[in-house]
């Protein structure tokens, strides 16, 4: 062939007959080392968002105190109840409640569904499905808390969720709650991140085999490193401060505290379904360890922004009415 017949550089075609076989040959062995660092490094089927919204209680109800499990017949009965019970009610009057009340049914996202494996509370150790007593000495520093709470003096008397600075939602151990129970998972192959719809944190579990962060360093959501064993994450958190158990009563007064060790596990039950884990080992905050487990279901919705600082007028009312109260 002639290049000069088709207006073509003899120059340039010579120049890319000859590297045409290098970028070839590059091509497959970067094609190739892609392919080994993904199926090694990176799980598909985890990113996107999910949701962990369950008719399943985080404690076993005491009439279910020896029943672990529900039957497939239980387990729909207790979700019509759960419904049924979430139905909207006139508001109570004055004389009947104490305070302005919370939001109304059409701003929650309670749950419908048990969680897939049918179990009948997401503890799951102890075998009586509750969370443990806390030590004499965490009891104290709760009751202490929840009683500043009732009739707080300052914004640092309140909950963490009235505070923005931390929900039950996002943890960790991820719990789930009657609205915004979604998250997002984004891997890449040195890094797990799951972004918590509430209150806007995102958490980045480490998987480049780095140590845990010095124990003078104390975190909201604690210092996370993960690694797999086989198909499933297994993340290790440690360097928790002394108040990421007390949410408040939004969402609980745990009491876990700045000892707290927690492992998690993330696997695939299948396409659709997650199976989170958790182990809470906390021997100043509770007199035995305790483990939980729940399924999270993936949404084909987005995660929006939840600006809960942004014209966030409840804070200074709630204490406005506190010392109207007072008066």
């Amino acid at each position: 062939m002639d290049p000069k017949q088709f207006g073509m550089n003899p120059r340039t075609v010579t120049v890319a007959v000859c590297i045409a076989p290098f970028l070839t040959a590059f091509s497959l062995v970067a094609t190739f080392v892609s392919g080994q660092r993904a199926s090694r490094d990176v799980h598909p089927g985890f990113d996107g968002i999910w949701n962990s919204a369950t008719a399943t209680p985080l404690e076993r109800p005491r009439q279910l105190k020896d029943k672990p499990f529900f039957t497939p017949e239980e387990a729909a009965e207790w979700e019509r109840q759960v419904a049924q019970n979430n139905e909207e009610r006139p508001p109570q009057t004055a004389a009947k409640s104490v305070g302005t009340g919370t939001y109304n049914t059409f701003f929650r996202e309670f749950g419908t569904r048990t969680v897939r494996t049918l179990r009948t509370s997401i503890v799951t150790d102890p075998p009586d499905g509750r969370i443990p007593a806390l030590t004499p000495e965490s009891a104290e520093i709760k009751r202490r808390r929840v009683e500043a709470q009732r009739n707080a003096a300052s914004a640092e008397d309140t909950g963490l969720q009235d505070q923005c600075l931390a929900f039950t939602t996002a943890g960790p151990p991820m719990l789930p709650y009657s609205y915004n129970s979604n998250y997002q998972i984004v891997q890449t192959r040195n890094a797990f991140v799951v972004h918590a719809e509430m209150i806007h944190d995102a958490r980045i579990i480490h998987l480049d085999g780095r140590p845990h962060l010095p124990p003078s360093v104390r975190r909201w959501m604690g210092d996370s490193v993960g690694h797999w064993a086989g198909n499933t994450l297994v993340v290790d958190t440690t360097n928790f401060n002394d108040r990421g158990g007390f949410y408040g009563d939004a969402g609980g007064n745990f009491g876990w505290d700045r000892n707290l060790h927690l492992v998690e596990r993330f696997s695939l039950v299948d396409a659709d379904t997650l199976l989170y884990q958790f182990e809470i080992d906390d021997p100043t905050a509770f007199t035995q360890p305790w483990k939980g487990e729940l399924t999270m279901a993936r949404s084909p919705g987005r995660i929006y922004e939840y600006a809960c600082h942004e014209a966030n007028y409840s804070l200074a009312n709630m204490l406005r009415g506190y010392r109207a109260a007072e008066r």
